[in-house]
């Protein structure tokens, strides 16, 4: 093989020896983000804020480990269940049996759960809930302070708070926090057995609990009692059999999940294999340079065509206020009042005037913009020939 043949040769290796080890660099840093991403969600999976709202075991935001902590400070003994059959068997006659909304078990599993306890204490709630305890419906109400105004003593010291939800409580229920027609906790109190519903998704989380009288509603709906069994509901101790809604996974044969995947990666691969290199940016002029007044009368003419005269005259009194305010020695931002008292001190003409004709309201037709472009202008005029003989040597 001759000098030339060999030097070729090389030629045409050195680029794919150069393809081969920047694919392989590729592979790597695609292996890489694939385990940290992995990595990140078995980290997210086992943190202590990564429970469900009101969870007591939850650090996060919408967690409720503050509440269930202030509870043990108070000498209540709170033990936390995820088992329907461990909480029924935990509670006895001096326990409130506290829950969030049980949306995993069905009504005979709720009946069973709450038979033996004697206080039961509902921190979220839904409609369905509401017509199984037929303790109330959903009421229409604002989000603004109330206190308690009901004959439950344990309500008297808590002060007021900001719900998010209202009941319209049933016939024989007390509504606390609220009025008759509408509030915040209901209290259904029959043989000695107490049901209390309120929507505390938010007024018992971390982020909010130190808020208005948040906490003391807390230790007033759970600390009447030596024992705490708060049940957390979960999918993994749901009583609902062939209920749970097919997913796509559960639809589709085993094998492909993993061959989306693998399609997934070799798509990402090829894109940084076969993508282009961007080279250094290059300035290009543009072929075409619209001045403004071309603007100015294209707008215009559109809003002539429409025969929109308050959204003419809207940009008359804006542009007028503008030079106005540069006129008279104020910000461009100046608003109407600041431009209109400006103005009157200079022209001594009555402040209400000049307000009505910088911010009155609009035009109606052709003829009232007219009259107003006609008045803005003398308004300039003046204000200028004012300026002028203010620098016109005495």
């Amino acid at each position: 093989m001759t000098e030339q043949a060999r030097d070729a040769s090389t030629a045409v290796r050195a680029p794919r020896g150069r393809r081969l080890r920047s694919l392989g660099g590729w592979g790597v840093v695609v292996a890489l983000v694939l385990v940290g991403v992995f990595v990140a969600f078995q980290v997210a999976a086992r943190a202590p804020g990564s429970r469900g709202a009101l969870d007591p075991e939850g650090a996060g935001d919408s967690g409720a480990m503050a509440l269930a902590e202030i509870l043990r400070d108070q000498g209540v003994d709170v033990a936390v269940l995820r088992s329907r059959d461990q909480a029924r068997a935990a509670i006895d006659e001096d326990t409130t049996l506290v829950m969030a909304h049980p949306y995993t078990l069905t009504d005979e599993g709720l009946e069973d759960l709450i038979e033996p306890a004697e206080r039961v204490v509902f921190l979220s709630t839904g409609t369905h809930l509401l017509n199984v305890l037929e303790i109330g419906g959903n009421a229409a109400g604002s989000s603004a302070p109330v206190s308690a105004d009901c004959s439950l003593p344990e309500f008297a010291e808590v002060g007021t708070i900001r719900p998010d939800r209202l009941f319209a409580p049933a016939p024989g229920v007390e509504g606390c926090f609220g009025s008759d027609d509408a509030a915040a906790v209901l209290v259904d109190e029959d043989d000695g057995v107490r049901r209390t519903v309120v929507e505390g998704d938010r007024l018992f989380s971390n982020a909010y609990l130190a808020e208005n009288g948040n906490a003391a509603l807390g230790l007033a709906l759970l600390g009447q009692t030596g024992k705490v069994v708060w049940y957390v509901p979960s999918y993994g101790d749901s009583d609902i059999e062939g209920e749970m809604p097919d997913t796509l996974g559960s639809l589709t044969p085993g094998w492909v999940t993993p061959a989306i995947l693998l399609l997934m990666l070799a798509g990402v691969t090829a894109a940084f294999w076969r993508g282009r290199r961007f080279g250094p940016l290059v300035a290009e002029t543009l072929p075409v340079t619209v001045r403004a007044s071309e603007t100015m009368h294209g707008r215009a003419r559109l809003t002539a065509k429409a025969a929109d005269a308050g959204h003419a005259a809207v940009a008359l009194r804006d542009g007028s206020r503008r030079r106005l305010a540069r006129r008279l020695g104020l910000a461009i931002t100046a608003g109407v009042d600041e431009v209109a008292d400006a103005a009157s001190d200079r022209l001594r003409i009555p402040r209400g005037s000049l307000q009505s004709l910088l911010g009155g309201p609009t035009p109606r037709d052709d003829a009232g913009l007219v009259e107003l472009a006609r008045r803005l202008g003398e308004l300039e005029t003046a204000v200028d020939d004012s300026t002028r003989a203010m620098r016109r040597p005495e």
